[in-house]
């Protein structure tokens, strides 16, 4: 992700690069969820690729924090400083003293 993060910058801009952590937490916490929710539905699956819906749900949510953190620190970061450069000192200051 910290390869890419300047590609992605240049390429789809500031506001999407910045909505990528929150989508990823999204779809990946969705997924999660259904998982465990709807068990029954996803056993058949699940007996084919020999695991557990269980076991499925574990590897969606270990691949949801591996994906949200690894995006937050390239991205979403990132981004958050990036707000602060239009600003004036004074504005800067008070900014980071009320996000920090």
């Amino acid at each position: 992700m910290m390869l890419l993060g300047r590609t992605i910058f240049e390429k789809f801009g500031w506001r999407k690069a910045a909505l990528v952590t929150p989508t990823m937490i999204g779809v990946t916490g969705a997924a999660f969820f259904a998982l465990q929710l709807f068990a029954p539905v996803f056993a058949p699956i699940a007996a084919s690729l020999g695991t557990t819906p269980l076991m499925m749900a574990v590897l969606v949510g270990a691949a949801q924090n591996i994906l949200s953190k690894s995006s937050k620190y390239s991205l979403f970061d990132p981004c958050k400083e990036m707000a602060y450069i239009p600003l004036d000192q004074d504005s800067k200051t008070k900014g980071k003293a009320a996000v920090d």
